[in-house]
């Protein structure tokens, strides 16, 4: 009986993402998840029916990409978590064929980036290049062709080498790999625009309104101004000026400090990515 309610509320779950009706979809995953306590399969154990395993893994990644787009991550981490004894599965009891590991692995991998968790970043990784390089077929080369993983392995790399217009080319149009994609992509773009104006408002005094729309990755000079205002710089007479700093604690003149302000950038930034990789 548990069995046949589950199914139901799986199809029942996959028509509310479909019509992006999440808050339908909230209260079907918490009583799909009920009826997957009846049937003890939401933690696998030797005994759990391959069918049982099956319905799980559907319903915890449902409520994975749900939670995404709720914008969740919170929520979405627990899912993950959840799923991972499933995905350490052999696949003669829990066949990939039918799952989205691979998707919820590359978005929680994005995820990590976006919160600026570089260890665990390559943690993950590593694991997963060791698994794939254990499988009698398709190994590594399988994990170079899968778009999911291989989507947030560019932009860490991107992100490593200082390149920030090449993230920002990545989070548009074609590059990422699917809507859910896009929700981490915006939120690590918008770390980054973050760190930038941190460093930024430390270098030097103030910026012209056009350079600035390019450096903190914005689409327009209205959503500069707006940036601005949300950092509490002041925006006037074409330029934004940032809290006061005394010049002479920096040296130079401000057009000194302009030609150098992009390599203290992406050196600062470079540098603490650096020290969270090692530690």
């Amino acid at each position: 009986m548990a069995e046949q309610e589950v199914q139901t509320l799986i199809k029942q779950l996959n028509q509310s993402l479909s019509s992006r009706n999440f808050t339908t979809a909230s209260s079907l995953l918490s009583r799909a998840k009920i009826a997957l306590l009846h049937l003890n399969a939401l933690i696998p154990s030797p005994g759990t029916p391959g069918t049982h395993l099956h319905l799980a893994r559907e319903t915890l990644e449902l409520g994975a990409l749900i939670s995404i787009r709720l914008q969740d991550p919170e929520s979405f981490t627990r899912y993950f978590h959840s799923l991972t004894p499933f995905y350490a599965l052999p696949s003669s009891r829990l066949p990939k064929e039918g799952g989205n590991e691979s998707k919820i692995t590359g978005l929680y991998l994005l995820l990590l980036l976006s919160q600026g968790d570089y260890a665990g970043f390559h943690t993950l990784l590593e694991g997963l290049e060791v698994a794939a390089a254990e499988k009698e077929e398709g190994g590594r080369k399988g994990l170079e062709e899968d778009k999911f993983i291989q989507y947030p392995i560019r932009l860490e790399q991107a992100l490593m080498e200082g390149s920030y217009d090449r993230v920002w080319g990545e989070t548009k149009g074609e590059r990422v790999p699917s809507e859910e994609f896009g929700v981490f992509s915006e939120v690590l773009i918008g770390t980054i625009r973050a760190e930038i104006a941190s460093c930024s408002e430390k270098a030097y005094p103030s910026i012209p309104i056009s350079n600035a729309k390019n450096l903190f990755f914005l689409d327009s000079e209205g959503a500069v101004i707006q940036f601005a205002q949300q950092r509490g710089w002041t925006a006037r007479d074409g330029r934004i000026y940032f809290p006061q700093q005394e010049l002479e604690a920096l040296g130079g003149s401000e057009k000194d400090i302009l030609v150098t302000s992009g390599q203290v950038i992406e050196n600062t930034l470079g540098y603490a990515r650096e020290l969270e990789t090692i530690v």
